[in-house]
């Protein structure tokens, strides 16, 4: 049985980087198309990225487009969102989740979310 472990949050300064991580346990990730969400306090989740399981096809919310950059590192069963140029409007919980489908689908079609990690930008 899939599960995810988010890591890698924290406190950081506007314009700095953060890598989060989603690693698996119990299969592979490479049979699932992986999503990034984030949810701020008093708004609805929002879908950050996500990378498909078919191809490896990316994509990104217009709000963090050239500045997150996602990844899968198959040998470590991980998937990585990279976070530059960060702002305050980024700070939320991130979720990463685990769909069956193979390409990048909403948020209703993950079977499988993380605990969430907590971003937080502020100087």
């Amino acid at each position: 049985q899939l599960q995810l472990v988010e890591s890698g949050g924290g406190l950081v300064q506007p314009g700095g980087s953060l890598r989060l991580s989603c690693a698996a346990s119990g299969s592979t990730l490479d049979v699932y198309t992986i999503g990034w969400f984030r949810q701020a306090p008093g708004k609805e989740r929002e879908g950050v990225s996500c990378i498909s399981s078919s191809n490896g096809y990316t994509n990104y919310a217009d709000s963090v487009k050239g500045r997150f950059t996602i990844s899968r590192d198959s040998a470590k069963n991980t998937v990585y969102l990279r976070m530059n140029s960060l702002k305050p409007e980024d700070t939320a919980v991130y979720y990463c989740a685990a769909s069956r489908f193979i390409l990048c689908v909403p948020s209703a079609n993950y079977d499988v979310w993380g605990q969430g990690t907590q971003v937080t930008v502020s100087s």
